[in-house]
């Protein structure tokens, strides 16, 4: 699903972000990416989205090999995949039914289909009652369950979740992570990164530990049931 062989990232100001990092991420897993400010973590994720390109290395996500990918097949990688910020981004506008549809419009779902499969995300991220409210009218917590739900209406392989509990109080942290929780068991694959090691003690998986640009620990953690 994913696929590093010894990837490097240098920037045009000379700074080695990533140094030699090969590693599989495979369809099904529960995976943290942590490691300190600069450690290389957020350009990991933009190789991943193919914002940035390698250096040195071969990358593949989802089937697509992304040194040799065309840019206009970059919006279909991104496709395969649902992508759940920190700061929510959400289209204040609108309201949440449409932040959350816009992403199955943009491709030209029909909107019958659209009205049903976002109907049923937003069950299951518990904000069915919420559909009609503009995101000003939320809670933290509340916004990053509509970013949630607006990664995952196209049912993409891959949700990738970047500090998605940075903006929302800690109570609130938990619910979004059981509900990531949840979306794994039904089959997707979930990369989250974060600084917050309480999460990764609380809720375990695969945990790859990312400094000075090169992984300096791969290993899964158990957790008590």
């Amino acid at each position: 699903m994913i696929h590093f062989k010894n990837v490097s990232k240098v920037y045009s100001t000379g700074t080695k972000a990533l140094d030699n990092v090969s590693l599989d991420i495979n369809k099904g897993e529960f995976v943290f990416i942590v490691g300190p400010s600069g450690a290389g973590k957020s350009t990991f994720l933009k190789l991943i989205m193919r914002e940035e390109a390698t250096t040195e290395g071969e990358i593949s996500v989802n089937g697509y090999n992304l040194v040799k990918i065309k840019k206009r097949k970059i919006p279909y990688l991104r496709r395969t995949m649902g992508i759940v910020f920190q700061d929510f981004r959400l289209i204040e506008k609108i309201s949440v039914f449409d932040n959350v549809a816009f992403a199955m419009r943009v491709i030209g779902i029909s909107e019958k289909s659209v009205r049903k499969r976002v109907e049923y995300i937003l069950g299951l991220v518990g904000l069915s009652e919420k559909a009609g409210s503009k995101p000003s009218e939320l809670s933290g917590g509340e916004q990053q369950r509509v970013s949630l739900a607006r990664a995952l209406v196209n049912n993409p392989e891959l949700i990738i979740a970047d500090e998605p509990t940075g903006n929302i109080d800690p109570e609130l942290s938990y619910e979004i992570m059981e509900l990531l929780v949840e979306i794994n068991k039904r089959g997707t694959t979930v990369l989250i990164v974060t600084h917050e090691h309480n999460l990764v003690n609380e809720f375990g998986g695969r945990i790859i530990k990312i400094n000075g640009g090169k992984i300096v620990g791969d290993y899964i953690r158990e957790v008590e049931q």
